[in-house]
């Protein structure tokens, strides 16, 4: 019925998440409020790694990719789960650590990671650096011979596969500001300098295609060109790299003419695909990775607002205004991400009416749907959009110095809080 299994309909008719009433959860804890399904997340996890491992035994390795939903119990969750964890910044490096995640685990990506944070990720002996440019590979090197270590790192190339999605979110053709170019020489280039530098070690390759992504084709295309390019280098170097990190990018469902998503099917498909197309490349099988990070957060979370007005402009669009907005959800205004919502006080009513709903910021693009199906709506009632797991609170801001909301975790009914919310104190303490 719903777009995740993480969602349900009670005996009163109220939306459930994780078996818990989002009606007593926006009244115990205040809207908006960002709510994950623990069950959901740690299923989906748990999919994933059974997946890999009928794909590739032990020779590959899920990372969550946590710039999706980044704090230190989903940190402790994905580690319990037996998945590394891939991170784009100082912070959520440092996040990691405060977790107590283990670094070898950690592949630590970025177009521009600073000195600081090549620093840090050598000090903490960080599994795998994923280097994007010639510049970073000689920080890089500085780096790791003033802490007298070995930094072991991919590089990332752009495979230059096409994915059939938002412009925005398409990462792996030439005219992308991520990795190196095949066509132009720049990967070459980027191999034979990772060869000069002593306290440095190539260890294999890193593509990303981008992301929300349904189709297989693009998925395969990126494996086969990669293992080519593997070639080409043995070829060219007398040295067959033995890594390869596909990526993440995986779909999932947000409305409900969204396809199903077919991780496993994905997963034997690339997995036959890899090993064919290594053989037939005198290649061995590499160590694969790949990267989930809305696939396995996306659909175990939703977002509770309250209603505060209804505005009806005949002949033009009726808008529901919430408590939240852009400062809790900017995936809309970006690029216009679709949503499923709901009322989750009749979350089994008839959606008769078509909506606009408009978050409380000074921006008129300030909306989180726009001409969306919704049951009919009055100040009071609970509105909830699904599948808000990614990419929400980890893009909220403090847009019109409005507080980020708190993350609660429900696991079979239960509640508690694992990010607490901000009070306008806490926005204003570092304020001089």
């Amino acid at each position: 019925m719903f777009v995740s299994d993480a969602f349900d309909v009670n005996s009163q008719g109220h939306l459930t998440v994780g078996e818990a009433d989002t009606l007593t959860l926006a009244k115990q804890y205040g809207t908006p409020l960002y709510v994950m399904d623990g069950a959901q997340v740690r299923a989906n996890c748990r999919g994933f790694v059974g997946s890999m491992k009928r794909a590739f035994g032990e020779n590959g390795r899920v990372l969550f990719a946590s710039k999706a939903f980044c704090c230190k119990e989903m940190c402790r969750i994905v580690c319990e789960e037996g998945l590394g964890l891939d991170v784009v910044s100082g912070g959520e490096l440092y996040t990691a650590d405060a977790a107590g995640f283990p670094m070898d685990k950690i592949c630590f990506h970025g177009n521009n990671k600073t000195p600081a944070e090549l620093a840090m990720a050598v000090e903490k002996d960080v599994g795998r650096i994923v280097v994007d440019n010639i510049e970073e590979l000689s920080a890089l090197q500085a780096a790791a011979e003033r802490a007298q270590k070995t930094a072991y790192v991919l590089l990332r190339i752009k495979p230059g596969v096409e994915a059939h999605t938002h412009e925005f979110i398409r990462t792996g053709q030439i005219d992308s500001k991520f990795g190196f170019a095949i066509e132009t020489g720049e990967a070459d280039t980027a191999v034979a300098a990772a060869a000069q530098y002593p306290n440095v070690t190539l260890m294999g390759f890193h593509c990303h295609i981008g992301s929300q992504i349904f189709e297989m084709e693009p998925f395969l295309s990126a494996a086969e060109v990669m293992l080519d390019f593997i070639l080409h280098i043995k070829e060219k170097t007398g040295v067959e790299y033995g890594e390869l990190n596909l990526g993440g990018g995986f779909g999932i469902r947000y409305k409900e003419t969204d396809a199903a998503p077919a991780r496993q099917a994905y997963l034997d498909a690339i997995g036959e695909e890899i090993r064919t197309a290594a053989a037939k490349r005198n290649l061995a099988t590499p160590f694969i990775y790949i990267e989930p990070g809305r696939a396995i957060v996306g659909d175990a979370g939703l977002t509770l607002y309250t209603v505060g007005s209804v505005k009806h402009i005949p002949g033009v669009r009726t808008y529901v205004s919430v408590d939240g907005g852009m400062f809790d959800n900017p995936r809309y205004i970006l690029y216009q991400a679709e949503y499923t919502v709901l009322c989750a006080d009749r979350a089994l009513a008839p959606c008769d009416s078509v909506v606009t709903v408009a978050g409380k910021c000074c921006e008129s693009g300030d909306l989180i749907q726009e001409h969306t199906p919704l049951q009919t709506v009055q100040a009071g009632d609970t509105l909830a959009v699904l599948s808000t797991g990614a990419y929400n609170y980890s893009m909220a801001s403090h847009y019109n110095r409005n507080p980020i909301p708190p993350v609660v975790l429900v696991e079979n009914g239960r509640s508690r809080v694992i990010v607490r919310g901000e009070t306008y104190a806490d926005m204003c303490a570092r304020d001089v």
